[in-house]
């Protein structure tokens, strides 16, 4: 299966700006929810079918970068694409 490219989208008028897996309404904070508490992959993909393996996969090892970006949805309102 191929990865869609944004890996990750933004937009004011989806969830308000927070960042989300690409073709889905599935917040990337979410995930990095998941993985903090100890939760494996599979339980976060059984959760949120709409999110392919490759696609978590993908984007697992940027939480820093989309926590940086998380932390400014509230100011800045451009829609962002990773």
């Amino acid at each position: 299966m191929s990865i869609s490219t944004p890996l990750v989208t933004t937009s004011p008028d989806r969830l308000s700006g927070t960042p989300v897996f690409a073709g889905t309404r599935v917040p990337l904070q979410t995930l990095i929810d998941y993985l903090e508490a100890g939760d494996p992959l599979a339980a976060f993909l059984a959760d949120f079918p709409s999110v392919s393996r490759e696609h978590a996969a993908a984007v697992r090892g940027h939480p820093r970068r989309l926590r940086g970006r998380r932390s400014q949805a509230g100011l800045d309102r451009r829609p962002m694409t990773f």
